[in-house]
């Protein structure tokens, strides 16, 4: 029997779909429900389903950025998006990701069937691999983690001067923190405190440049908790104190 998780912040739907649908019939199980994208992230990485129904518009959730990590941590997961948002670029880029089904509210019977004969049908596909190869991870999603670290990357570039952490991020984007360490290293060649680092003495930089700045109000402004890390840190990407690096600057002006 393959698992099934349904995502839709509207109960009436769940319980429709949990009813209206022969599940049996198609060798499925409905193993959990969720009502917003945090929960249902969470169900998903408790249940490990096969296939998953989810909405995209709903509290708490990035419909897009939820399915890329989904599909980054769970490549093998099919998924199908059951939405009354009508956005022919959302539609694509969702598929893009790796959705096997983008259907419209309101869903007849004939479009649900099809859709989860096309899930279970990719899945039956699989089966001989997986045999084969026990022991070896299934392949990432590319497009679905590339879209994730750009998510990442976006936020960091947001948020640099706040003290966030490697956890703030992977909550933002749906995934878990030791698979976006690994997706950043994968396609940076960096570490989330390296590009954090890099983006903080940019600024830094650039601040540096104003004389009636202080350098601990720079350290402040750009994130550091105190202004000997802020130093230490500095010193260490540009090869020069902040002092240092401000009368360089200035010299060459």
């Amino acid at each position: 029997m393959y698992k099934v998780v349904l995502v839709d912040d509207e109960q009436l739907i769940l319980n429709g779909l949990i009813r209206v649908i022969p599940w049996v019939e198609h060798d499925c199980e409905v193993v959990a429900t969720a009502n917003d994208g945090i929960e249902g992230a969470a169900v998903i990485r408790r249940e490990r389903p096969d296939i998953l129904f989810t909405d995209v518009r709903m509290p708490n959730m990035d419909g897009l950025k939820m399915i890329a990590a989904l599909k980054s941590e769970f490549p093998d997961m099919q998924i199908s998006v059951l939405t009354a948002f009508r956005d022919f670029e959302y539609a694509q880029q969702a598929i893009r990701l790796g959705v096997a089904r983008f259907l419209l509210k309101p869903s007849k019977m004939p479009e649900l069937q099809e859709a989860i004969i096309e899930m279970t049908a990719r899945l039956d596909a699989r089966k001989p691999a997986e045999d084969e190869t026990e022991d070896r991870p299934p392949p990432e999603d590319e497009e679905a983690s590339s879209f994730i670290v750009q998510a990442a990357l976006d936020y960091m570039r947001q948020h640099y001067m706040e003290h966030i952490r490697l956890s703030d991020v992977a909550d933002q984007i749906y995934v878990s923190q030791w698979h976006l360490s690994k997706l950043i290293s994968r396609y940076t060649d960096s570490s989330f405190l390296g590009i954090l680092s890099n983006l903080r003495v940019d600024r830094a930089k650039e601040l540096l440049r104003e004389p009636t700045l202080k350098v601990h109000e720079i350290a402040t402004l750009t994130g550091f908790q105190d202004v000997a890390h802020f130093s230490k840190t500095f010193k260490k990407i540009t090869g020069l104190s902040p002092v240092e690096y401000r009368q360089k600057d200035s010299k060459a002006k």
